[in-house]
């Protein structure tokens, strides 16, 4: 394509980004390159290319770890509809979370992060981060500007997620993002819940925008994948570490992540719809104490949502009121549309028991019974409320 892809609209640019068929005989998809070894035809041209990777330009491709044109299509394609620089790709999105904080942390640095972050991360941080001497400090999401507060003269990085893991409430990202580019500290961003669609971090000021490829760039359960996308300031760095630690994604996995990207917008949509439509049935239950889903009017997050975000996926939470484990038990062992497992992001439903009191020091967590995490998948919404409702009916049997 010869047009700049910058001036289409965002559902064009996923179609056809990281895309240049001219250069691969008129191919439509970006061949997939299984590589190890990179051969040159020159020592010159040798030389050249690792005074490329020393510069930290990475131009050029030395080893299958830097990355193969199949690689720097989907990173470009990722880039373009973040409006960042470049980015880099990593096995899984934990790992582009490990090499972007270690990045830009040493011993004796402090590093700001969100009380309700996403579990391994939250390990990674305690049982790593804090090892090698860096100095932690939760905050809580709604803190907004008031992160001033807990701004240290050692603090280097603060760490956003939002919405945050298990409970889904909305941070104040430009604000938070406005003090610290003030201040020299960067900002660091898992963009995994609203995906490229529903919210650009780096437009609201953030250094790094974390998406887990395996859940909705992929979407469809059979990948694990991690990007990084960067500001200009931020590249070399979260590209040396990621390739000095090892961090790389395989080639197939690659591929699947770009050909699912293509119809991410669409999956979006689908999701929001069906989950709001999912969200305020589940507000009506007497079961229910508590439905926590930004996009649902009345959600505490709603308004800082409804001003920032462009939409919302399908992964919000609920919390039941008071009921014994044997309910509980019974409510999740036999539903026959949310199944139960990990992950999310994917074309089907599934649902997991959440603990957020064991993940939480800066703000306690209170409520009434036992809570869940619902993924709303792609399947047609009355059949998945039949599947719920009949989780209730075992729920009310098992007392």
């Amino acid at each position: 394509m010869t047009a700049d892809l910058s001036t289409f609209h965002r559902d064009t640019q996923i179609l056809h980004a990281g895309r240049d068929p001219a250069r691969h005989h008129g191919v439509v998809n970006p061949p997939v390159y299984h590589c190890s070894t990179v051969l040159f035809s020159s020592v010159d041209e040798l030389l050249e290319t690792r005074r490329d990777r020393a510069s930290g330009a990475y131009v050029g491709f030395t080893y299958g770890r830097e990355g193969t044109e199949t690689t720097r299509a989907f990173e470009d394609a990722v880039t373009l509809l973040e409006g960042g620089y470049r980015a880099v790709t990593t096995s899984c999105g934990l790992g582009a979370i490990c090499a972007s904080l270690t990045a830009f942390l040493s011993a004796g640095d402090h590093l700001l992060i969100l009380d309700s972050l996403y579990g391994p991360a939250r390990a990674f941080c305690e049982d790593f981060l804090r090892k090698f001497g860096v100095e932690i400090t939760y905050y809580r999401p709604s803190i907004g500007a008031e992160i001033a507060e807990l701004i240290q003269p050692n603090t280097r990085v603060v760490y956003l997620e939002s919405p945050g893991s298990l409970t889904f409430e909305i941070t104040d990202v430009p604000a938070i993002t406005k003090l610290c580019r003030a201040r020299g500290i960067v900002t660091i961003m898992d963009n995994t819940w609203g995906s490229p669609v529903c919210f650009r971090p780096l437009a609201h000021g953030v250094d790094v925008s974390i998406n887990a490829a395996t859940k909705y760039i992929s979407g469809h359960s059979d990948l694990m994948l991690g990007i990084a996308v960067c500001t200009e300031a931020a590249f070399i760095p979260v590209k040396k570490t990621a390739s000095g630690s090892g961090y790389c994604g395989g080639p197939d996995d690659i591929y699947m992540a770009l050909r699912g990207l293509r119809t991410l917008s669409l999956r979006m949509k689908r999701h929001q719809e069906s989950a709001l439509r999912v969200a305020t049935w589940l507000q009506g239950r007497p079961e229910v104490a508590r439905v926590m889903y930004p996009a649902l009017p009345g959600d505490p997050s709603h308004a800082l949502w409804q001003r920032d975000f462009d939409g919302a996926s399908g992964l919000f939470g609920i919390v039941l009121n008071a009921c014994s484990d044997r309910q509980f038990a019974a409510m999740l062992d036999h539903m026959d549309l949310f199944k139960l497992g990990y992950s999310w992001g994917g074309y089907e439903s599934l649902v997991v028991p959440t603990y957020p009191s064991d993940l939480r020091s800066a703000v306690e967590w209170d409520a009434p019974g036992p809570s869940l995490r619902l993924h709303v998948g792609l399947e047609d919404v009355d059949d998945l409320i039949a599947d719920l409702e009949r989780g209730f009916a075992r729920l009310a049997a098992a007392a």
